[in-house]
């Protein structure tokens, strides 16, 4: 059999709230956000890369009508017309080491604050690791609260390779996802790595996701 050009295109990942799968491991950091009224209208949501902060984000700008903007191009912004709806900055630590994004976040914080809308940031880490040069700002993100999205529990882990599969329109029988548990590394990196290297295998051999096409690439990794 002639085996057919694969292409890996990032697929879609659905974003809507019904899509959100709340476990134990997220449970408290949904509440947190959906409950609002935050100390001095902010919050910092924290998790491991892949835990479902940018989902989760994206949940919350959708009913704050907040615009998401990326840490790292926030050197670039309009900060004055920006700060005229809630916001939401992810990956809120890639400022760090560039004066210009520094010097934005401190003024979009100031700015949202002194017109009493909500600032939500992401980041995989606390503050005090981010290495910010500018002290006011280190201070105000310092004293930011805080809710944590959780390593993956086995019912959100689940949760995400269906997900996973689905947002790639792959069907998959249903024993596979235990079984892909078992062998996997147990995060939620791992999930999405896993499931694109199996897309781009079951779509150069022109065949299904199976149990067997899952171990080899198991193997291979």
């Amino acid at each position: 059999m002639t085996a057919q050009l694969a292409f890996d295109l990032p697929a879609p990942a659905s974003l809507r709230r019904e899509d959100f799968f709340v476990s134990p491991a997220n449970a408290l950091a949904l509440a947190t956000l959906d409950a609002g009224g935050w100390p001095q209208g902010k919050m910092l949501l924290i998790g491991p890369e892949g835990a479902g902060k940018t989902h989760l984000a994206h949940v919350w700008a959708g009913s704050a009508g907040a615009t998401i903007m990326a840490g790292g191009s926030l050197g670039q912004a309009d900060i004055e017309s920006r700060a005229r709806t809630p916001v939401v900055v992810e990956d809120a630590a890639d400022v760090a080491g560039d004066p210009r994004a520094e010097t934005a976040l401190f003024h979009l914080h100031n700015r949202l604050a002194e017109r009493r809308l909500p600032l939500l940031l992401t980041a995989a880490t606390p503050p005090r690791d981010w290495g910010l040069a500018l002290p006011d700002l280190l201070s105000r993100m310092q004293g930011t609260s805080v809710t944590r999205i959780e390593a993956p529990d086995d019912a959100l882990l689940s949760a995400v390779l269906v997900k996973l599969f689905a947002d790639r329109q792959i069907t998959v029988p249903p024993t596979l996802i235990p079984w892909l548990m078992l062998r996997m590394d147990r995060s939620l990196a791992a999930a999405r790595s896993l499931v694109a290297r199996l897309d781009a295998e079951a779509l150069a051999r022109g065949g299904p996701v199976s149990r067997q096409l899952a171990a080899e690439v198991l193997d291979s990794l």
